[in-house]
């Protein structure tokens, strides 16, 4: 694709309009998402009709949902939802994302300020990039460099994979849906939508933040699927994780390696039986530093570099792209491991998958076609209050 193909991709996709500053026209980000995101839909298009249950979508339309039903609008340096902003350190940018209460009250302890805007603002202007970046990582705040290089970009990566002579049936496929918020959630949906059953596996103590958030998306995300709650602190409540995991044909997680570890889970646990796939989400990747960084879609696509400049100064593209291309490419992986009879995990990283999006092709930075604005698909199911199928799935597994 052109660099002014891949420019009026992201005018017509929504995404334009949510990248630039709010006071000036709307301008085009790095790279082809739009385009990335139709790739991958037609990819998913193909393997769903040749299982039986086609899946039709405006694929570049779905990074722009979130936006659409929030009345979300681009800001510039901020986020568009408001939790992550760019901050200008002693020798570069960082990307700094807070949305919860609790990551507030971490500030301090990261900078010795105030746990305020305000005060990180003051304090991270006198200290480098990768300082900041590197004390963020074990207070598990979401801390990003703009834009973070010098290590490959994997994407989407199949690892330890095994073939099967048998492809299995993805009518009825068992998938254990882990994730939270958005990538995660947004594959495992469009697995239902392809005919797999479905069952979204959340903790009594801290479920899916999601559920406090807009409804509308959160049953775009979740609707159709089968919601199973369990006290994941008590050994009740991991036997019957444990047992629900080890029934899976597919599972979905988004968690930090070490967070799914306290759980004695994981694709690399004793608990996999032989041909599971394993559909492993992470901000940063599994190995390495990355394994303990905790991101979010924001943040993580300015570390690939998805970033607009104006002069000098870095802006937000879009609404956490990295999410939904997460989420898109992680499903057309994981159906086609299905349908292929292929197991093993395939390796998400949010940061890698906006990297590549940047690489496809150089855009420019206006258009003179109009930006569209964001636009959502219709809910036609409603998502299933906390914990309504737990006693009917867990009877299944007896």
């Amino acid at each position: 694709m052109t660099g002014q193909d891949a420019t009026e991709a992201w005018a017509s996709s929504g995404l334009m309009a949510l990248t630039g500053n709010p006071e000036d026209p709307p301008v085009a980000g790095p790279g082809d998402p739009a385009g990335s995101l139709r790739e991958a839909g037609a990819c998913f298009e193909r393997l769903s009709e040749a299982a039986g249950r086609p899946v039709r979508l405006d694929w570049p339309a779905l990074a722009g949902e979130r936006a659409a039903l929030l009345g979300l609008r681009r800001r510039g340096t901020w986020s568009p939802n408001g939790s992550c902003r760019m901050l200008r350190a002693a020798d570069g940018w960082l990307a700094l994302n807070l949305p919860r209460a609790e990551d507030f009250e971490l500030v301090p302890a990261w900078l010795g300020s105030d746990p305020t805007w305000a005060g990180a603002v003051r304090a991270v202007e006198h200290s480098p990039v990768d300082d900041l970046v590197a004390d963020a990582v074990p207070l598990g705040l979401a801390v990003a460099a703009v834009p973070e290089t010098g290590r490959p970009v994997l994407g989407v990566e199949m690892v330890a994979m095994a073939a099967s002579s048998t492809p299995r049936t993805v009518e009825g496929a068992v998938v254990v849906d882990l994730s939270a918020l958005w990538a995660g959630p947004l594959a495992a949906s469009l697995l239902t939508a392809a005919g797999c059953r479905v069952i979204k596996v959340e903790s009594t103590r801290r479920p899916d933040g999601a559920r406090a958030g807009h409804r509308g998306f959160f049953d775009l995300l979740n609707g159709g699927k089968q919601s199973v709650a369990l006290d994941f602190e008590s050994p009740d409540g991991r036997a019957a994780l444990a047992a629900l995991v080890s029934r899976a044909d597919v599972v979905v997680e988004s968690s930090r390696p070490r967070a799914l570890a306290h759980l004695g889970l994981g694709p690399d646990s004793e608990g996999v039986r032989a041909g599971q796939v394993w559909v492993s989400i992470t901000g940063h990747g599994r190995e390495g530093v990355g394994r303990d960084r905790a991101a979010y879609g924001d943040d993580a696509a300015v570390a690939g570099g998805m970033v607009a400049w104006a002069d000098d100064t870095p802006m937000f593209c879009g609404d956490a792209v990295a999410d939904p291309l997460a989420g898109v490419h992680g499903a057309v992986a994981a159906l086609g491991a299905l349908a292929s009879g292929w197991s093993g995990t395939i390796d998400v990283v949010l940061r890698d998958i906006a990297a590549e999006c940047v690489g496809r092709t150089a855009t420019a930075v206006t258009t003179s076609t109009p930006a569209a604005p964001p636009r959502a698909r219709q809910v036609t199911q409603r998502a299933p209050p906390l914990g309504q199928h737990t006693d009917a799935v867990l009877a299944d597994l007896r």
